[in-house]
């Protein structure tokens, strides 16, 4: 993939840089990226995401949100997002600052992860809130269409078996 995908800079909500590497806390981790929104169909996919990362998280895996308004279902700032996040759904995992995931400026880490096709060949732009890219040790990633529920079969298998028992 050129550069490697655990180490493309983006920003947390409070405007400090870090990488997949740092989030997951190593490049063996496994890590579910996955643009989000507050006032979407989907939004209750949180909820299992939340579960996901409360179950794997002490294994290495960890969730990562990226809020992204091009579907204008997005909050306004990222401090109504932290609330939301908070208050709505127990999000512990990180959700970062709110980026752009098609178009002009995309952010760099958007860039290298539509690269990869999902199961049904679709690559490139993203559909809709929510979906998903698991990055799995070494860099390879897999794609899910954003109605794939986070919990998926498919999703559980591909973690449980890259993961420390």
């Amino acid at each position: 993939m050129g550069t490697d995908i655990y180490d493309i800079p983006f920003q947390r909500m409070d405007g400090t840089t870090t990488t997949l590497a740092q989030t997951a806390g190593a490049k063996d981790g496994v890590v579910l990226v996955v643009n989000v929104a507050s006032r979407c169909g989907l939004t209750p996919q949180y909820e299992a995401l939340e579960a996901l990362q409360e179950a794997y998280g002490p294994r290495g895996f960890t969730v990562v949100g990226f809020p992204s308004n091009q579907f204008l279902q997005e909050l306004g700032s990222n401090e109504a997002i932290a609330e939301f996040c908070s208050a709505t759904y127990g999000v512990t995992f990180p959700v970062m600052d709110r980026i752009r995931v098609n178009g002009h400026r995309t952010a760099p880490l958007y860039e290298a992860l539509k690269k990869t096709p999902d199961a049904g060949g679709h690559e490139g732009r993203i559909r809709w809130n929510f979906e998903k890219f698991l990055v799995l040790p070494g860099g390879e990633v897999r794609r899910y269409d954003p109605h794939t529920v986070p919990d998926d079969p498919q999703i559980v298998a591909e973690i449980e078996a890259h993961l420390p028992r």
